[in-house]
């Protein structure tokens, strides 16, 4: 197959991980989306090989990485390389809901291609003050 659906609320429900990769049939980085409840303290940790990149749907998370600490809220992006240990943690009275995406060996470079010159046009357009 060459396309797959889904939602985390599919994936399960509840505090803990969903693992989106396999349900998702992803075969090129590793993703998973992560549920912590409310006032959840995190767990520091590190990788061997993969880079990691969190994206906060909803909730606020505290970051801890290298002697700094950020406060995140959903659309917050954090990026760290494998090696470097870090803690995320949920704070306030909302379950914090991520998804993270993890890979290793770098950029592809830019390889996307539109389907049709109206595409073309659209992408192009994408972004550009409509008046």
């Amino acid at each position: 197959m060459t396309y797959a659906f889904s939602s985390l609320d599919e994936l399960g429900e509840g505090p803990g991980f969903r693992k989106v990769r396999r349900a998702m049939r992803v075969t090129a980085f590793g993703v998973n989306g992560v549920v912590y409840p409310p006032d959840y303290p995190g767990i520091s940790h590190y990788h061997d090989r993969q880079d990691e990149l969190y994206f906060v749907h909803k909730g606020t998370a505290r970051v801890e990485v290298g002697g700094e600490e950020r406060i995140l809220g959903p659309g917050g992006l954090f990026h760290v390389e494998s090696t470097t240990p870090r803690k995320i943690a949920s704070i306030g009275d909302e379950e914090l809901v991520m998804l993270v995406i993890g890979g290793k060996d770098g950029y592809v470079e830019r390889d996307g291609h539109v389907t049709s010159d109206e595409d073309l046009e659209r992408r192009v357009g994408l972004g550009k003050e409509q008046s």
